[in-house]
């Protein structure tokens, strides 16, 4: 069974030492990246065929996105990585992959630069638990979202 590292691919600026870390700790453990991108719900609800557009739009943005980060997380984790898509609460959307694959052993987030306090996520996930409605309990690494790939490197 392979040891997946989940990180939540978003677009705060510590993503990247999240990611990373993640990619160097599947490295050295024979593991896998699984990479989430969470889709916000459309805001349009008027009509139909609207709202399957963008999300249609979303969705290929995703896909977009994650096959461009999967080269460098193949080059420094060793495999290519397995990509997640879900759509609404970043939260709701973390339990619900955790839940849907054992191999889900580790999430890994980086809390926020620059004196803002840990962010959102790594906040509510620190007073919620991890514990996935007690069906299902995985350690949260949090890694410092401005350590350098070098400070990285020594620590995974």
């Amino acid at each position: 069974m392979t040891r997946k590292f989940l990180v939540v691919v978003d677009d705060s600026l510590e993503f990247g030492a999240a990611l990373h870390y993640a990619c160097r700790r599947a490295w050295t453990t024979g593991g896998r990246v699984a990479m989430l991108r969470v889709l916000p719900p459309p805001a349009f609800e008027h009509w139909a065929g609207v709202r399957e557009e963008i999300e249609r739009e979303q969705r290929a943005e995703a896909e977009a996105l994650l096959q461009r980060l999967a080269v460098g997380v193949a080059e420094r984790s060793g495999v290519a990585p397995e990509f997640l898509i879900k759509e609404g609460d970043t939260k709701a959307a973390i339990r619900q992959a955790v839940l849907d694959d054992e191999e889900i052993k580790i999430l890994v987030l980086a809390a926020a630069v620059g004196g803002r306090g840990p962010g959102p996520l790594v906040s509510s996930i620190a007073k919620e638990g991890a514990g996935f409605g007690g069906r299902r309990k995985i350690p949260v690494t949090v890694v410092p979202g401005d350590l350098t790939d070098d400070e990285i490197a020594e620590l995974a």
